[in-house]
Formats: structure tokens, C-alpha cells, sequence
């Protein structure tokens, strides 16, 4: 088959099937952003950047904007169709940008794959979830609803969509959610696995070594919706219940979901505000953004890994945590859930309870006796369902196989 993959950031979500398919024997090509600079496992063309829409409308401004990059992404398929005779049998793109809304005029005939990582909702997910961050207005879901029209619009036009998780999926209403298979994109557990020998060094020259009383925890972002304040609320009595505890935080300080706190430049520097004072910083480390290499090592050496999350798409962290054999004491939230059985293969907390937090953490850190189990288990769960090699690959192969059979 002739299989076209549309990201603005490729190869996004698809570093492994589009390779896979490629070495099947199809003709794979991949469209993106001009200013994309990742490296490609395949061969790959551009399309012309998009400006942002000047609009009035709060609104419709996130609609204009991705209505704007999918008429860019459609352009620059027409060039393949005209210049180069390019049709595909296949299209697989991530709507989340608005790439695939015009596609089908493009290639009516092609089949249209979306992955469907979240649909936006006003209740029982993020929007309203943290009162403290996000009051739940009116306004708040009137907004929600608007930037939803562009992904119900895609789901419309798709032939089929993969979402992640069952959670992911089920977050799309029930008129769309038959179109949507669940397959995980996969953790490569050859390398994401327990390593007694791993160690990290941090910027002042310490070295951690697996085994050592590390807590970790891993964000894009410092920001609430991976519940970076409910953490460092905590942090004070953990550090001092346990006084060789080191504290490892990854994650820029930015935001990559939500916003800016409106009295501080970032939500590290707010956090620190207000429980700085009551911290040891010395054993509190931020490192930003790291090289996935160290990453990884910090997965493996640390003791306790912490993962808190709104209702809302699942972080890779999560799951690599659980591949990598680590302790993990995460927020009883339903996109956990999902994964994690508490006391069985992890340990579950209600996200807002600081002080069930702080207490499962230090029993973490002191040595839990079912540490060894619930480390076994949970690198179990990864193997069993969500293994790059023996589970996701394998099942996302044959969907987009006999997605193209149906033509």
C-alpha cells in the first residue's frame, strides 16, 4: 500500500509504525511542519508553516488557527497529488492541530486514520477538576466546547481513529467512539527495564545509584495538571521524615497544559513561594528538561517515583516508571486507574490529599514491604499490555493492514 503519515512534529506519536510499515514492503511517506527538525525514520516533505490567525473571536480562535495549519497541510498534499502523483491508500495523521481536516478533499478515496488522543470535555474530566486553578464556570465550558470543533470535525471525517488508552477513547462521545480502537503506543521494555547498576549524576557532582533513598518525579512541565503543587505541599513533611531523602524533579517551567500562575513567573517559583522555607533544598533537585538517557537512569535508580495527574491523557512517565520496575505512588485519578490496582502493582493516593501523599511516600521511601512485589507487578502490567514488541506493534500493524483492505 501507499501510506501517507500527516504531523506537525513528526514522527510524533508514530516513530515505530511508520518504520514497520515501511519494512513491510509499503510505500511511506510522511508530511509535516517546514519547521520540524526532528530526525525522520522515513522519507519526508514539508508544508508551509502557518502564521496565527488574526480573529477577535476568543472563541473561535483556536478553530481559525487550526483550520489555518490543516489548509497548509492540505496545500501541501495537493502537491503530492499534482506535482508528484502521490495518492495513498492510507492517510494517518494526529488532528490535534488540524492537519487532517481538509485531507479528504485531497484524497476522497484514501482511507483516513486519526489517533484520538483526548476529546475535550466540560465535565467529569480537567475542566473544573482543580477548583484552586481552574474554577468551574460557565465561561471555562464555553471555551472547552469551542476548541472541541475542530477534533469532532476530524473524528467525523475519519474512516477509523487508535487512541492509547481505553480512558483516552471513552473521553469521545459515544457517537464517535465506535471508530476507535485502543492500541497503546508501546514502551520499548528491552530498554526501559530495572538495572541495579544504573546511577545518575546530578549538577553538583552527586551520584545516585539504584537502591538509594531517591523520590523522583517527572513532568514536561512543572505545572498542576501533573500535580506539581499537590507534590511540593507534601515535600516538606517527607523530607523531614526521612533526612537522607534526595528529591529529583524533571520538567521545564513552562506550561504545556493550562496556565501561567497570574503572581509568579512559573508555578516553580510560586510553589517555592510558599513552601521554599520549609524545605531543605539542598536535597531538592530541579533539573529541567534532561536527555532521555537521564531520564531513564532516574527512573531506575529511584526508590519512589511519583505521578499525579488530572483527569486527562496519560503521561508516558507513567508507564515507563512501571517498565522500568519502579515503586510508583500516583493519584487515584480514572486515567490511572487504569493501569494501577493499589496495594497490587502500585500505590494510589486521592490527588488533592497532601497528607495521604506524604504519607505513602514516606512509606515508600522507608522501605515497604511489599516493595518487591509491587515493583514486579507493576513492569508485569507493561509486558502483558503494553510491551513495544510483543503487544503494540504488532496489533497497530495489523489495524492499519486491515484498514486497508476495506478500501
Amino acid at each position: 500500500m501507499k501510506i501517507l503519515f500527516v504531523h506537525q512534529n513528526f514522527p510524533g506519536q508514530f516513530p515505530h509504525l511508520a518504520p514497520a510499515l515501511a519494512a513491510r514492503g509499503h510505500q511511506v511517506l510522511a508530511l509535516t511542519d517546514e519547521n520540524n527538525q526532528r530526525p525522520s525514520p522515513i522519507r519526508t516533505l514539508r508544508y508551509k508553516a502557518p502564521a496565527a490567525v488574526q480573529t477577535d473571536s476568543a472563541l473561535g480562535r483556536t478553530y481559525a488557527d487550526h483550520a489555518e495549519r490543516g489548509l497548509l497541510a492540505a496545500r501541501g498534499a495537493r502537491a503530492l497529488r499534482d506535482r508528484h502523483g502521490f495518492h495513498p491508500d492510507i492517510v494517518i495523521g494526529h488532528p490535534g492541530w488540524g492537519e487532517t481536516l481538509f485531507l479528504k478533499e485531497i484524497w476522497p478515496h484514501a482511507r483516513l486514520l486519526v489517533y484520538a488522543e483526548l476529546m475535550y470535555r466540560t465535565r467529569g474530566h480537567d475542566v473544573g477538576f482543580d477548583p484552586e486553578i481552574s474554577p468551574d464556570r460557565d465561561e471555562v465550558r464555553f471555551m472547552t466546547v469551542a476548541r472541541s470543533a475542530h477534533l469532532v470535525q476530524a473524528m467525523v471525517q475519519a474512516d477509523a481513529a487508535i487512541a492509547p488508552t481505553r480512558y483516552q477513547a471513552d473521553s469521545f462521545p459515544p457517537e464517535l467512539r465506535g471508530k476507535i480502537t485502543v492500541i497503546h503506543d508501546g514502551i520499548d521494555t528491552a530498554r526501559v527495564a530495572p538495572d541495579p547498576a544504573a546511577r545518575l549524576t546530578l549538577p553538583g557532582g552527586t551520584i545516585l545509584r539504584a537502591g538509594d533513598e531517591v523520590l523522583s518525579f517527572v513532568s514536561r512541565s512543572l505545572e498542576p495538571y501533573r500535580g506539581f503543587h499537590v507534590l511540593m505541599r507534601a515535600l516538606p513533611d517527607v523530607l523531614a521524615a526521612r533526612p537522607d531523602a534526595q528529591v529529583v524533579l524533571v520538567g521545564a517551567e513552562g506550561t504545556s497544559y493550562g496556565a501561567k500562575p497570574r503572581d509568579a513567573n512559573s508555578w516553580k517559583d510560586k510553589l517555592l513561594a510558599e513552601v521554599g522555607a520549609r524545605l531543605d533544598l539542598s536535597r531538592v533537585h530541579f533539573l529541567g528538561r534532561v536527555p532521555y538517557g537521564d531520564y531513564l537512569s532516574l527512573m531506575q535508580v529511584a526508590r519512589v517515583h511519583c505521578y499525579l495527574t488530572y483527569p486527562f491523557v496519560l503521561s508516558w512517565s507513567l508507564t515507563e516508571a512501571m517498565a522500568a520496575g519502579g515503586y510508583v505512588v500516583a493519584s487515584d485519578t480514572e486515567p490511572v486507574r487504569e493501569l494501577i490496582t493499589d496495594g497490587v502493582n502500585g500505590r494510589l493516593v486521592p490527588f488533592f490529599d497532601g497528607a495521604a501523599l506524604s504519607a505513602a511516600l514516606i512509606h515508600g521511601l522507608a522501605g515497604d514491604p511489599q516493595a518487591a512485589a509491587i515493583r514486579k507487578a507493576a513492569r508485569a502490567t507493561i509486558l502483558g499490555g503494553y510491551d513495544l514488541a510483543s503487544q503494540s506493534l504488532p496489533r497497530q500493524i495489523a489495524w492499519v493492514e486491515s484498514q486497508g483492505a476495506m478500501r
